[in-house]
């Protein structure tokens, strides 16, 4: 690592004027305090989310919380269900239309899924289609935006991946549901394809960096409280402080994924993630074997293309 990555303050982000980003998920958790992070920088942030009502307030915290930075970037928000690949067609398009893009937070996710399977409009598991599906669908439909720029995805990984054995030989888990199988399969879906995009981008010479970032062990209970972005309980709190020597803010969980997505040293195919696995500064770090698995990935990169009547268009994102 050179001495210049050695040395990243994730307080003091570089320059980042004239640079535009998208974040999925964008009201609360990560992706609020990455859009925080990333305007404080000076950055155009479209912040992105299912809720209009939820999005204005999060688009409101961030202008007061970052109104003494001396470069404060600026926010548009964007109605975007990552479950829904109608939501994710039209939101793209209008993206597309907006001029340049630099980067692209692939945040949204269900971090508790339900009890029993549940399909999406389109047909879909609930918790595939949310954390992954909509997002390959996504990048895919804004990689020539992204190229233009020559510009970064990052995908959001998890430590779940590593934590135990889930074969993922059924992406839509037609038998065996769980909530937590659901969850896992779906980070490592988010991870290997994250891993498969970057195969793929350098193979076709795609000047587009695909990155994956996790958050380690980021709790609402150690977050600052903000009015519609971060409201626990009083429990909540206290059960979150009583894990504090292996937890973290979320405010501090969003440092890997936002240097993942602006770091210039950060390159394709990377995975960063807390310096203490659970928390810390953010640090390289060593994907799940799993994830890592090119059978793996290619089943995942067919289950999408497939439910999502959608291929990534290489060729033309090189001209």
């Amino acid at each position: 690592m050179s001495a210049r990555a050695a040395e990243w303050n994730p307080l003091h982000l570089p320059d980042l004027r004239g640079r535009s980003y998208l974040v999925t998920g964008a009201n609360a958790g990560l992706g609020y305090f990455s859009c925080e992070q990333l305007v404080r920088g000076g950055a155009h942030v479209i912040m992105t989310g299912r809720n209009p009502h939820r999005l204005s307030a999060a688009k409101a915290a961030v202008l007061g919380r970052t109104a003494d930075a001396p470069h404060r970037g600026t926010i548009e928000t964007l109605l975007l269900d990552t479950s829904n690949l109608g939501s994710v067609r039209a939101a793209a398009a209008t993206v597309r239309h907006r001029g340049r893009l630099h980067g692209l937070l692939l945040n949204a996710g269900m971090v508790h899924p339900p009890r029993h399977r549940q399909t999406t409009f389109d047909g879909n598991e609930l918790v595939f289609a949310t954390n992954a599906l909509g997002h390959f669908a996504l990048a895919g439909a804004l990689l020539r935006t992204l190229a233009a720029a020559r510009g970064r995805m990052v995908w959001l990984g998890s430590m779940s991946t590593s934590l135990g054995r889930i074969d993922p030989v059924d992406p839509q888990l037609a038998s065996g549901y769980s909530g937590w199988r659901a969850y896992v399969q779906s980070k490592i879906a988010t991870t290997a394809l994250g891993l498969e995009a970057d195969r793929r981008l350098r193979a076709e010479r795609v000047p587009v960096a695909s990155v994956i970032a996790h958050p380690g062990y980021s709790v609402s209970g150690r977050t600052a409280g903000i009015q519609g972005v971060n409201e626990p309980s009083r429990l909540g709190r206290f059960v979150d402080n009583l894990q504090s020597p292996l937890t973290q803010s979320k405010e501090h969980g969003a440092w890997p994924l936002v240097r993942a997505l602006v770091d210039p040293d950060v390159v394709g195919g990377q995975f960063w993630g807390p310096a203490r696995v659970t928390s810390g500064p953010p640090r390289l770090a060593a994907p799940a074997k799993v994830t890592q698995d090119p059978a793996v990935a290619e089943r995942y990169w067919v289950t999408c293309e497939n439910a999502t009547r959608l291929r990534w268009p290489f060729e033309a994102a090189r001209r």
